[in-house]
């Protein structure tokens, strides 16, 4: 497989779908990793800023908390 096809096949999804399997197989992984779109749930969950936050008592609220994109929000006192 001619260099300009492997780099698009590593930039463009819908090209990289329309190959046959064999020629799949034959392109390299790509110096950046995969795709987002190719990683599982287990793996994103990995990903710095993508783990579940683990609220614990150390995080200063004193009643409910809920995390919103990593912010932990303290309900407001009742």
């Amino acid at each position: 497989m001619k260099k300009e096809m492997i780099i698009r096949a590593w930039k463009d999804p819908s090209f990289r779908a329309s190959l046959s399997d064999e020629e799949r197989a034959t392109i390299p992984e790509s110096p950046s990793g995969r795709a987002l779109t190719e990683l599982d749930e287990g793996e994103l969950n990995a990903i710095v800023g993508g783990k579940a936050v683990d609220l614990q008592p150390s995080t200063g609220c004193t009643g409910p908390v809920r995390a919103t994109c990593g912010i932990v929000l303290c309900s407001p006192a009742e």
